[in-house]
């Protein structure tokens, strides 16, 4: 994947962990509320029992642990021991001996807080308080609780769903990757053969329509020939792209001549060369030079680095194939402007630019996709792709070295 991939992969992985983060703090504040609620609900209704339950004794003396009673006798107030500073609230003893209504209120004292309960009770006021403090704590401790919980989940949500959704995402990313490269690839190496078509097409149509023509039937049957030749080339090429859009996909392993693949290469090309004005040659090669691959891939090669040479060169564009030691080479030279100097290592990268800034448009040479994709058919051929002229101005040589068969 390229730059622009892996960071729209990190874009949706940091989406999908960002919602499954919220979603799982969501869920747990829900839990959480849900835990108060229950625990605030469950300690109210202690606190009412023990009041309830406070108001009926006999004494206040049998009072149990936190619960302070208070009876109303004959105008005087009878109390627990150890009563708390501000109770017996007598006003509100006072009010329900008047009333005979009940009355319930929370009272601060210092730093505590009492629930309150003033009721009649066997023809007598009663007045039963309880300490709220313990009721407070416990829910305070279930807030607490809540929250650390929630804090580590969050941490642990975001480390596993950032892990979970990057395995997830990545077969997606790698898929669309490819899906990308692949109309990138068709687009860049279909334009080749689809020029190259058009161009000859256009000339048998000059020629046809022309007031002085005098093709015979067999010159316009070789034009054909050659158009149908081109059809099927694009053909190749298509069938070749797909193949190796797939990674599951192998192509087949043949015996072929890089001769004759340059010489194809050229003729298909000669229209487009003439009518740029650019002489384009086949140096001679006495016999044949073998090499273990795909017809259509090095085809694709040789058409691919004669299109950019074309784009590029002056006057002059030369195929030359020769031999090393072991080795088969196919170089297609330009006498064009030539590669900017430091550019060598980047030109073979997609989407890489041999520019060097300056605005003129024949000043530099430019390279998006094709070294590139000339460099990957290469690999999968066992060969390298090297750059062999860098200086400006002094044309460019560009040569794809191959193993020929008998070493393979």
């Amino acid at each position: 994947m390229n730059t622009r991939d892996v960071a729209e992969l990190r874009r949706a992985t940091i989406r999908l962990s960002v919602q499954f983060t919220a979603l799982t703090v969501l869920l747990l504040v829900l839990m959480g509320a849900l835990l108060y609620s229950i625990v605030a609900a469950s300690t109210t209704e202690s606190t009412n029992k023990a009041l309830k339950d406070a108001t009926r004794i006999d004494s206040p003396r049998d009072a149990p642990l936190g619960v302070f009673v208070s009876f109303l006798d004959d105008d005087r107030a009878i109390s627990s021991q150890a009563m708390p500073q501000g109770l017996p609230d007598t006003s509100a003893m006072a009010r329900v001996a008047a009333t005979g209504v009940e009355e319930r209120e929370s009272l601060s004292t210092g730093d505590r807080t009492y629930l309150v309960l003033t009721t009649f009770d066997k023809d007598r006021v009663v007045q039963a308080a309880v300490d709220t403090h313990e009721s407070r704590e416990a829910l305070s401790r279930v807030v607490w609780a809540t929250a650390v919980a929630v804090a580590v989940a969050a941490v642990l949500a975001v480390a596993s769903s950032a892990w979970m959704a990057r395995r997830a995402m990545l077969p997606l990313a790698e898929s669309l990757a490819l899906q990308r490269r692949f109309v990138a690839d068709a687009s860049h190496e279909l334009r080749t053969p689809l020029t190259l078509l058009s161009t000859r097409a256009q000339l048998l149509r000059r020629k046809l329509s022309g007031t002085e023509t005098d093709l015979s039937r067999e010159a316009v049957s070789t034009e054909v020939s050659h158009l149908v030749e081109d059809s099927k080339l694009l053909t190749g090429i298509l069938d070749d792209l797909l193949i190796s859009a797939d990674p599951r996909e192998t192509t087949a392993q043949t015996a072929v001549d890089l001769v004759a693949i340059a010489a194809t290469a050229v003729e298909s090309a000669l229209p487009h060369a003439s009518q740029s004005n650019i002489r384009l040659h086949l140096e001679d090669f006495a016999g044949s030079v073998t090499v273990l691959g795909s017809p259509v891939a090095l085809q694709r090669i040789v058409t691919s680095l004669i299109s950019n040479a074309l784009d590029h060169a002056r006057t002059t564009v030369g195929v030359t194939i020769e031999t090393r030691g072991s080795d088969a080479r196919i170089v297609v030279s330009d006498d064009g402007p030539g590669f900017v100097p430091g550019t060598e290592k980047r030109a073979f990268e997609r989407f890489a630019s041999a520019r060097s800034g300056s605005t003129a448009p024949d000043t530099t040479r430019h390279y998006g996709l094709g070294l590139a994709l000339a460099a990957e058919v290469a690999a999968q051929h066992h060969g390298t792709i090297v750059i062999e002229s860098t200086q400006p101005g002094g044309g460019a040589a560009i040569a794809v070295i191959l193993p020929l068969a008998r070493n393979r």
